[in-house]
């Protein structure tokens, strides 16, 4: 295999120990630096050059790309994506995950805990935004800060109403954030490769400092993540586009709560913290998907003129419940069930015996004509009381709200 490694520093901890688990396995490993690329596009000829020349043909980029250069680098991987070499990470989930208000956005419509958070730019809204969440404390937090740079914590009403309008007077953009008085400065760090979590961390917090990056001085110790930390790493890296990402959680008293999702985690902290190969375990990810590269359904699907993918939810009283797959008539229609979501969990290629609930959420490919038809009639969401909490309602969505989420389509089970 031969992989290119696209990273502006060659000589950082991470970067080197990728090169030399891919060297270590025979392949040819080559760190190409994001910011020397030309992109030509050329009808039905898209072509990079590297330094002033044609650039060779790989089987593969595993992008290391910075916060600092995010819409170039990003721009990069997707003219390999078009060039059909596979990207362990695709361009639209690193622009998802690397902005904090995109990736919250994207995560809150799914049944993933997140801290409550509110992102205003109205002086006038603040104190309010503030309130909403839950009053003071709270965390402020730059949009694309990295390694706990641009995240603050307001022990007062006062202080944080200073502090935004201090940022917002210099151009910057900030979250209003719920702050996880229970986390007691810890956060759990969980490694993902595709779908696995293949190792994860707790992070604490030294002394009076409440960030516990280890960037930040923060100690690190092993942890053994149950399976509800487990599968919120795993959907929620899966739901932003992602195959190899750090995921970052608190540990709240309801269960996980998202942090941040990292598309070019840090290898050396988690490395050195379980002694575990994870830069062979990308390599070795790598490797066994470079002849299945990732397809861009948003191109794909305008050229099967009359066919999409819609949500359909199933709710109480509705004809579906209690009828398996094979029995709903959704075959007999040319409709095919691509993912079943119930609750919590994600059923990829659900079998045909399986029985319906109330509740269900039926990811569908088929003519739009007959899914428009099955899609009922979106329900206006009540706004949430002040005190009270209501249930989030099942809301049927169309095919751009999937793949504007870059989720992959399973073929398991």
């Amino acid at each position: 295999m031969k992989l290119g490694i696209l990273s502006c520093s060659p000589r950082c901890y991470s970067t080197r120990r990728l090169r030399e688990a891919g060297e270590q396995r025979g392949h040819k490993i080559k760190v190409l630096d994001t910011l020397k690329f030309a992109i030509d596009l050329e009808q039905g000829a898209p072509d990079l050059y590297f330094r002033r020349k044609q650039l060779s043909d790989y089987d593969a980029v595993l992008p290391r790309i910075g916060a600092s250069i995010t819409y170039y680098g990003t721009a990069v991987v997707r003219q390999f994506e078009q060039m059909s070499v596979f990207s362990t990470n695709s361009s639209g989930g690193i622009a998802n995950s690397r902005d904090k208000l995109r990736s919250l956005q994207i995560l809150s419509r799914h049944q993933i805990g997140i801290p409550r958070t509110t992102f205003v730019r109205n002086k006038r809204d603040v104190l309010p935004a503030i309130e909403r969440v839950g009053g003071a404390p709270v965390i402020i937090k730059l949009l694309e800060g990295t390694q706990g740079i641009g995240v603050l914590l307001a022990e007062t009403i006062k202080s944080a109403e200073a502090i935004v309008e201090l940022l917002q007077s210099q151009n910057q953009n900030v979250l209003i954030q719920k702050f996880v008085a229970e986390s007691k400065g810890r956060d759990i760090r969980a490694f993902v490769v595709g779908d696995q979590v293949i190792a994860a961390m707790r992070r604490v917090a030294q002394g009076q400092e409440f960030r516990s990056n280890v960037h930040r001085g923060g100690m690190t110790e092993v942890v053994d993540l149950s399976e509800e930390y487990r599968n919120t790493a795993l959907r929620a890296t899966q739901i932003m586009g992602l195959r190899v990402a750090g995921v970052d959680m608190l540990e709240g008293k309801d269960g996980p709560q998202i942090m941040e999702i990292n598309s070019s985690p840090g290898l050396e902290g988690i490395e050195r913290c379980t002694q575990l190969d994870i830069a062979g375990a990308i390599i070795d990810h790598i490797a066994a998907h470079v002849d299945f590269p990732e397809m861009d359904l948003r191109q794909r699907l305008t050229v099967s003129r009359g066919y999409g993918v819609s949500e359909i939810s199933i709710p109480e009283g509705a004809d579906l419940v209690g009828k398996s797959i094979s029995e709903s008539g959704l075959m007999d229609k040319s409709v095919n069930v691509l993912t079943l979501y119930r609750d919590s969990s994600v059923i990829p290629n659900p079998r045909s015996e399986r029985v319906l609930q109330a509740g269900d959420r039926l990811l569908c490919f088929g003519k739009l004509e007959t899914l428009r038809h099955l899609v009922p009639r979106k329900v206006r969401k009540r706004r949430r009381p002040a005190v009270q909490e209501l249930p989030e309602l099942p809301v049927a969505n169309q095919v751009h709200d999937h793949l504007d989420e870059n989720m992959e389509l399973k073929t398991s089970h």
